[in-house]
């Protein structure tokens, strides 16, 4: 798509300064749209990414802070947004933690954590941000789920909850505003090709006496019948599609970018 074809929109991509949120991020600044990012990391790594993506795509670019584990702070990350450059046209839902035990012994602290950045988050910031959406008559909203929101992994019950929960909500909206210019969608990634899994494959190789390829086709990759991880720009495409006029009759949709994963 043109690098035009969001100009003046404005774009907030929650847990966007790594991995599959600093993908869409990229893509949607290569769109022309304005981006908001948010997440945690080092502050001159995030200035960095920042000011690339006003040189490079010539859109504005801002970085706001939240503890998206408090909905207070979610809503005010809307409202940030707006203050740093406009009100927010795209929302991209994205961040997301991951915890793994048994239900019996899964701890409590987790448990919160998880379900509150992974799916209260997301009704917060949509909540704070459909109001101008639907003035407007126009707006995207983009929650990242996962195969794991449509099938389920033993010792991911928090995650597999918050999941399937994020799709659940996301239907919710897009029935509430659908004779809008308003949708609301779902991305569901298999096991992407990020820094975080790539620590995992090394780790795994070394516990289990493996070859990195074994583990990654064997161990990590062995529900996803392609047999190679999908990339974070994928996920970028994904978004700058739906979020494209191209798409505006899809809405409540729960789309799986997951090398056949749910198809088994």
């Amino acid at each position: 798509m043109s690098g035009q074809t969001f100009k003046g929109r404005t774009a907030l991509i929650t847990g966007s300064t790594s991995g599959i949120g600093a993908a869409i991020a990229e893509k949607l600044a290569a769109s022309g749209a304005n981006i908001i990012l948010n997440g945690f990391g080092d502050a001159d790594a995030i200035e960095a990414q920042r000011a690339e993506l006003e040189q490079r795509y010539g859109v504005k670019a801002a970085f706001v802070a939240a503890d998206l584990t408090k909905g207070a702070e979610a809503t005010k990350l809307v409202h940030d947004a707006e203050r740093a450059i406009a009100p927010v046209d795209i929302l991209v839902n994205n961040a997301g933690i991951q915890h793994v035990a048994p239900v019996a012994e899964f701890p409590p602290e987790k448990w919160e954590a998880l379900i509150a950045i992974c799916l209260s988050s997301a009704f917060y910031t949509s909540a704070a941000a459909l109001p101008h959406m639907k003035r407007q008559d126009w707006g995207r909203i983009i929650n990242i789920a996962s195969a794991q929101g449509k099938v389920a992994s033993a010792y991911k019950s928090a995650y597999n909850a918050a999941k399937h929960g994020v799709i659940g909500f996301t239907k919710s909206v897009a029935l509430e505003y659908a004779e809008s210019g308003v949708t609301a969608n779902c991305i569901c990634p298999g096991y992407v090709n990020t820094p975080l899994v790539q620590g995992q494959v090394a780790g795994q190789a070394k516990a289990h006496n493996m070859s990195e390829e074994d583990v990654i086709r064997n161990v990590i990759l062995s529900v996803q019948p392609n047999k190679r991880f999908v990339e974070p720009e994928e996920i970028g495409d994904m978004a700058v599609y739906l979020a494209s006029d191209s798409a505006r009759s899809i809405t409540g949709a729960a789309i799986s970018v997951d090398g056949a994963w749910t198809a088994w």
